[in-house]
């Protein structure tokens, strides 16, 4: 996958937090796509006591969920954890790993947040930007926002407001299960984004998309058998 990437990233926080606010104003929240046949999940971790940055990516086939192809990424950590801020942490070794691909994925999922972000651009709508490819959010926890009492039926959703703007959606995507907060990447709208979540959330809490990058990211175990194009795990690029 052809990736044309910054040559600097930001060293601080000023400069993110100023880079988060130029770009914030080039993210679409309409559908701008067309077929969607693949779909990746994208997820970083670290290792040596947080000093290097192991990112994941996987490609699957819809409707069922295949495994097609897989790739890791390392980075030495450059930027310090600041909440809010993650992205800049991890997306420079996120898009080594998207390089390796050999498929181009349609969609991609990114565990974090979209533009349920205090500036509107979490990891999944920076990469959206970056690349500029469909993304969606889908965040384990809540960074911001208030909800409602949520069903307990999985597909049930209802808005994720911040103050009078709807920033995403709290979506039960296992039923009697905590629930996922989603919210739109780039050039995708939520209910889409939804949608999408629930096609790729079959048995467990978390989409196959994300839960299968971020086994191979946090390295917990051989990843399951992928197509005839996968790289497999073996398909690493170090950069130290």
């Amino acid at each position: 996958m052809k990736i044309d990437g910054p040559k600097t990233w930001p060293v601080d926080a000023n400069q993110a937090i100023a880079t988060q606010n130029r770009l914030r104003g080039q993210v679409i929240t309409t559908d701008q796509f067309e077929t969607i046949a693949t779909v990746a999940g994208v997820d970083a971790g670290f290792e040596q006591e947080g000093t290097i940055v192991r990112a994941a990516v996987v490609v699957l086939q819809l409707p069922d969920l295949t495994l097609l192809e897989q790739a890791i990424a390392y980075r030495p950590t450059t930027f310090p954890y600041v909440p809010s801020l993650l992205s800049f942490r991890e997306m420079p070794t996120v898009l080594d790993a998207l390089a390796q691909l050999t498929l181009e994925p349609d969609l991609i999922l990114c565990d974090g947040a979209g533009i349920a972000h205090p500036r509107r651009l979490g990891i999944a709508s920076h990469l959206g930007v970056l690349i500029d490819k469909p993304t969606i959010g889908v965040a384990k926890s809540r960074l911001l926002g208030t909800y409602g009492e949520l069903p307990l039926e999985k597909g049930a959703w209802m808005p994720l407001m911040d103050r009078e703007e709807r920033i995403g959606a709290v979506l039960r995507s296992r039923t009697g299960t905590k629930p996922l907060y989603v919210s739109a990447g780039h050039r995708i709208s939520l209910e889409t984004a939804v949608d999408y979540v629930l096609q790729c959330t079959p048995k467990y809490r978390l989409p196959e998309t994300t839960r299968l990058a971020d086994r191979l990211a946090s390295n917990r175990g051989p990843m399951p058998t992928v197509g005839t194009s996968a790289k497999g795990a073996s398909g690493q690029m170090e950069l130290f």
